[in-house]
């Protein structure tokens, strides 16, 4: 009987041990890779990353000159493992600790004489902080925020892990992060209520932003970043890291056009990308410059590294730079330009708002973009609200954002639609006596002036009335021409429609981002609408002709309209959009227009703004005659204007060499009381710098020095 029990026994003993080598046999042979990947699995789930910084694109010239870039900025930064030992909430937890240990006085003693030494180890890098011209209270300060900040986070983890029962936590389950601070901490302390209870548990939460380097200064030169590496070589918990910084090495050189970075971001666009969309503190092109339109193509791509649980690193995403963006600007030329409306000595008008554009007539390229006044970009952050209060608004670019009745700058655009629609020959003679005009009609300049009319001076045809700027010839012709077919001819040339695009990647991805600029008003009432053709155009009255015709009435252009208008007459009447973006062949979605307007003409017009310029009694002809541009290869063709109510002066033309090289121009000074006078002169200036930049014509020679 005896016997048989141990059979059985050793039998049970043998079929266990069987099932065991056969369990481990599947485990080995079967299910290891199973368990390996496992725990891989769970070594993911416990991983730390690490989120790199995102590098924005450079904004370029047209000659590879940078306008904007992001250069490193060295911080001394300091960790939470230091700051955190001058609050009182954490000395407080640390002793409770210590008393909750074996032999409690000694524990306490021993962590007392800890806080003491690292409270001294904190005065001297605070003393050391102070080598960099912050105050000892400044330092304080700045180190109390970062702890309260990063307390309150972990007073948020706390109340998270441990009132999973409670009302407020149910509320919020689907979206923790949308509760208040006052409402969880109430409900913390409601749960919990002995606070050395609430202090334990907080004390307990480690969390991400304890062990990361928070930026407590900025080390604005080299003797800064190397006396900092000294002071602090050997300190653990402080640390001198770069972190982008934009820069704009042209200062207030194109300020409106280039924009600006700040930290308000749309923050739909990169939503789907967690490498893409912006984290708190980031910074994003603000409207209305090319930070903000070509965002999409300037942003970085964060790189992120991955760690296992045992910090060894098993993933990494690189860093990919945000691309770069070429404009057409020749910043040189905005540069000289910039200069030259605001000295005082050359510019009588150099404290009035002013704009000027400048186009090159074969590509369309916006060669110049100018706005004044200007602001520095390097400090727009800082001086962002004073600019914003500032009665002249230096924060609009008024080259595409202001829009100005043309006044008599638009006369050879109504030469063209009389003559094309056979309104008017060439040859036909509007009587311009010396004598007011009829009531309702604008009286010519010359007569308000001196009392005299064009009569006496040429048959006032077509090319003699561009020339001599005849309001009477103008107003009568306008007030023929039918007010569809006015209001299409205008719609044509520019007039009446936003004509500056984004890049073509913006356009394609389908996205609202252009610059803040006007559409102007080719119509008696504003449009409510953005105007894509001229049947969505509101209606021109009759009456509102004869003014259209001398640019007045409710006709309003902006600088950039005018001058892309004058670079169509240049062309013959090929009509191009202007370009501000230089991209590849195949990205160029921008096509021209013949108005088919007829070569006999455009001879007509053209004959009589060089006549404007170059011939005696023209309204331009003294201010252009102090400088030889036919020496230099290069005719110039233009058309004063000034207007009242509001008071401005126009220049807009365009210069041309024996090499079909031309450019387009326009100026307009506000509060200017003649465009002979006041735009003039800066128009002439502006040509004689695109013939000394090579874009036209043969630059005067320099003169020779020895050396």
């Amino acid at each position: 009987m005896y016997d048989k029990r141990i059979k059985i026994l050793v039998t049970l003993i043998a079929l266990f041990l069987a099932v065991c080598l056969l369990r481990l046999a599947q485990i080995q042979l079967l299910s290891g890779s199973f368990y390996r990947d496992e725990i891989a699995n769970l070594k993911r789930q416990r991983r730390r990353y690490q989120q790199l910084k995102t590098v924005r694109g450079k904004i370029l010239d047209r000659k590879g000159r940078v306008l904007a870039v992001d250069e490193p900025l060295f911080q001394l930064n300091i960790s939470y493992t230091l700051t955190c030992f001058l609050d009182k909430r954490v000395q407080k937890a640390k002793l409770l600790k210590a008393a909750t240990k074996p032999s409690p006085q000694i524990q306490l003693s021993k962590a007392r004489k800890e806080l003491d030494a690292r409270l001294d180890d904190l005065e001297k890098i605070i003393e050391k902080f102070t080598y960099f011209g912050l105050q000892r209270a400044d330092v304080v300060g700045k180190i109390a925020k970062l702890n309260d900040r990063i307390w309150n986070l972990r007073v948020f983890q706390a109340w998270r892990q441990n009132c999973r029962q409670s009302q407020v936590f149910s509320k919020y389950k689907n979206n923790l992060f949308n509760v208040q601070y006052s409402e969880f901490v109430a409900d913390f302390e409601k749960l919990i209520p002995d606070p050395n209870d609430r202090l334990r548990l907080v004390s307990r939460i480690d969390i991400r932003e304890m062990h990361r380097p928070w930026p407590l200064l900025e080390l604005k030169t080299s003797d800064d970043i190397f006396t900092a590496q000294l002071e602090f070589m050997d300190v653990d918990g402080i640390s001198i890291l770069p972190k982008p910084h934009r820069v704009y090495p042209y200062g207030s050189v194109a300020a409106q056009t280039i924009g600006w970075v700040g930290p308000e971001q749309d923050r739909t666009l990169f939503a789907d990308d967690k490498l893409l969309s912006y984290l708190q503190g980031e910074l994003s092109g603000r409207r209305p410059g090319v930070e903000y339109v070509c965002e999409t193509i300037l942003r970085g791509r964060r790189g992120e590294v991955f760690y296992d649980i045992d910090n060894r690193r098993i993933e990494r995403a690189r860093t990919r730079f945000g691309s770069d963006v070429t404009l057409t600007l020749d910043i040189e030329l905005q540069k000289k330009i910039q200069e030259e409306l605001t000295n005082c000595e050359l510019n009588p008008n150099c404290q009035a708002p002013t704009a000027a554009v400048v186009i090159d007539v074969a590509t369309g390229d916006i060669l110049a973009l100018v706005s004044i006044p200007v602001f520095d970009l390097n400090r727009i952050r800082y001086d962002y609200a004073a600019l914003e209060a500032d009665a002249a608004r230096p924060l609009i670019n008024r080259a595409i954002y202001e829009q100005y009745p043309p006044g008599s700058a638009v006369k050879p655009l109504i030469l063209i639609a009389g003559l094309e629609t056979k309104k008017i020959t060439p040859g036909e003679v509007i009587s311009c006596p010396a004598q007011k005009a009829p009531k309702g009609w604008p009286s010519c300049w010359i007569y308000n002036k001196h009392q005299t009319g064009h009569d006496g001076s040429w048959p006032n045809n077509a090319r003699n009335a561009i020339k001599g700027s005849c309001n009477i010839y103008f107003s009568r012709l306008a007030n023929r021409i039918e007010p569809l077919t006015l209001q299409k001819w205008l719609f044509d040339f520019g007039y009446g429609h936003r004509i500056l695009s984004p890049p073509a990647a913006v356009l394609r991805a389908g996205l609202d981002r252009n610059f803040r600029q006007a559409q102007g008003q080719i119509s008696n009432t504003i449009p409510r609408k953005t105007i894509l053709t001229p049947d969505q155009l509101p209606p021109l009255e009759k009456g509102e002709r004869r003014w259209f015709g001398i640019g007045q009435g409710n006709l309003r252009v902006t600088p950039l309209q005018a001058a892309n208008a004058m670079a169509v007459l240049a062309r013959g009447g090929l009509y191009k959009p202007p370009r501000l973006f230089i991209e590849d062949a195949n990205d160029s979605t921008f096509s021209s227009t013949a108005l088919n307007v007829s070569p006999q003409n455009m001879a007509v017009v053209r004959d009589g703004m060089y006549a404007v310029v170059n011939e005696y009694g023209g309204t331009a002809y003294r201010p252009f005659r102090q400088v030889d541009f036919t020496s230099q290869a290069v005719k110039v063709y233009g058309k004063t204007g000034s207007t009242e109510k509001p008071d401005t002066a126009w220049f807009a033309g365009f210069a041309e060499d024996s090499e079909d090289r031309g450019i387009a121009i326009a100026v307009v000074v506000e509060q200017g009381q003649s465009g002979a006078k006041d735009a003039a002169p800066l128009a002439r200036d502006i040509i004689q710098f695109c013939v000394d930049a090579g874009y036209i014509g043969k630059p005067r020679l320099q003169p020779h020095t020895e050396l």
